[in-house]
Order: C-alpha cells, then sequence, then structure tokens
C-alpha cells in the first residue's frame, strides 16, 4: 500500500469549517483576551480609586475614540465567551448535543454576542 501524502502544514483559509466550530474557536480566543487585558483592567481600577486625579486620568482616557473601541471589544470578549461557556456547558450535561441543536445554539451565542455588543457600541457612542 502507498502511504497517503499528509499536508506539511494545516492551511485553516481551505478548511470548512462549520459553525459549532467557529464559536468554539472564538470562545478560546476571547478568552485569552480577557485574560490578556486582565493585568490593564487591574491598573485601570487601581489608579482611578487612589485619588481624583487619577479618576479624573482614567475617565479622561476612556473618552478617547481608541479607547472606547478596546472597551467594545472587552465588552464582545465577555458577551461571547459568557454564552458560549454557558453552551459548552449544556453540551457537557447533553444538552443540544444532535448537529440541528448545536447549530441553533451556535447561531444564538453569536446572535447574543453580537446583540450585547450592539446595544453597548449604541451607549459608548451615542
Amino acid at each position: 500500500m502507498k502511504p497517503i501524502e499528509r499536508p506539511i502544514y494545516l492551511n485553516l483559509l481551505r478548511i470548512h469549517l462549520p459553525l459549532p466550530g467557529w464559536v468554539s474557536i472564538l470562545h478560546r480566543l476571547s478568552g485569552a483576551l480577557l485574560f490578556a487585558a486582565l493585568p490593564l483592567g487591574v491598573w485601570a481600577l487601581s489608579v482611578s480609586l487612589a485619588d481624583d486625579a487619577g479618576f479624573r486620568r482614567m475617565a479622561d482616557g476612556v473618552a478617547h475614540p481608541l479607547s472606547r473601541l478596546f472597551l467594545l471589544l472587552m465588552i464582545w470578549a465577555f458577551a461571547h465567551h459568557l454564552f458560549a461557556g454557558l453552551r459548552h456547558l449544556a453540551l457537557d450535561v447533553d444538552w443540544g448535543v444532535s448537529l440541528p441543536r448545536a447549530r441553533q445554539s451556535s447561531l444564538a451565542v453569536l446572535l447574543a454576542g453580537g446583540l450585547v455588543t450592539l446595544l453597548a457600541a449604541w451607549g459608548l457612542f451615542a
């Protein structure tokens, strides 16, 4: 038997990943993003609680449009991570493991995270 040629690298752009797979990957990505931003959030909280000048400095920093975009990214990451985590917990207890239900719950996670992000954007930029 002739051995099967295997690719040397995995081209993620050529793989057709189903919707539950994308939700799972985005869950990991949002968790890593939240973990990486945690020291920045703790630092900002400590500066804002130190005195009035620190609070004003942080308030002025959050008023900048790039800071608001970063905050909006963090809100999306939190919302997606929360909803996808609840979905994964439901799958752990065998709720919604059939393919149609898994696709529906994946779509619900993406829509819920998007809706929370849109509401937050409306509040931040309106």
